[in-house]
């Protein structure tokens, strides 16, 4: 690091995860390069068994399959060592502070290992990238079509804005897919298991689980069976009237077979 001054070890972080979930998804693979004061730098990489399913979606994006992690430690077994490893770090990373960083806290709290972002700076590099570059509709337009807007944010000129933005990126990245249903799923890769349009409820290996609050990851089965206070307390709220629907049926005991994915987002 030529540009940075630090007093303290900054360690930058990247986990790779059973999928995209915060609360309910496990890490896989973690590396951690550690700058030193004195400008010397170390690197650890290992991976984890999660303890379950990888996502198909989360291995088309790192590669890491069950198999591959099936003899590796669980968490918990080196959670202690890590947390020794990061004393008195900093953090950094790309979309660390969004994701890797909270997915780390919830490894290290489901461990019951102490360990906090606070007290700690927390620099994100993908914060400082879109602060520095402008990432706005005029900024996309002047990119993909080399002219500027005439009237930014009139709707009028906006609109026609975008689609000529869409048809510029279709000729620039042949890799994208043509069709505006191949479109839909490149642009929401983390959509295609949401039962309803707002994703408050999703299917995990078949069954219908919540996919919000305190909740996030338990089965719709489990949560009506335990505690039916917060599904009452969902039916009394302004959510959809298909989420509302399957929370009133579970609370009496009716678990109707969800739609698939496909046929929410056709």
């Amino acid at each position: 690091m030529k540009n940075l001054e630090i007093d303290r070890p900054i360690a930058f972080l990247d986990v790779e995860t059973t999928g995209l979930s915060v609360s309910a998804d496990r890490i896989v693979e973690m590396s951690i390069l550690k700058v030193k004061p004195d400008g010397s730098q170390e690197q650890k990489t290992r991976r984890f068994n999660p303890g379950r399913p990888i996502a198909s979606q989360a291995t088309e994006v790192h590669g890491i399959t069950d198999q591959d992690v099936a003899d590796e430690p669980e968490f918990r077994q080196v959670a202690a060592g890590l947390r020794s490893y990061l004393e008195g770090c900093d953090i950094a990373g790309f979309g660390v502070s969004r994701f890797d960083l909270p997915v780390l806290e919830e490894e290290f709290r489901r461990a019951r290992v102490e360990f906090s972002h606070k007290g700690r700076r927390v620099i994100d590099t993908m914060v400082i990238y879109h602060s520095m570059e402008p990432r706005d509709l005029s900024a996309a337009y002047a990119r993909y079509t080399g002219k500027e807007i005439e009237r930014p944010h009139a709707a009028e000129d906006d609109v026609r804005a975008a689609a000529e933005i869409l048809d510029a990126q279709l000729a620039l990245y042949p890799e994208l897919p043509q069709t505006a249903a191949a479109l839909h799923r490149f642009c929401n890769p983390d959509q295609d298991n949401w039962i309803d349009p707002d994703g408050r409820l999703a299917l995990d290996d078949g069954e219908v689980t919540i996919n919000f609050g305190q909740h996030k990851g338990q089965s719709l089965k489990e949560v009506a069976e335990l505690e039916p206070d917060y599904l009452k307390w969902v039916l009394d709220k302004d959510f959809s009237s298909q989420v509302r629907a399957m929370v009133a049926a579970a609370l009496n005991g009716e678990f109707p077979s969800p739609p698939q994915p496909d046929e929410v987002t056709q």
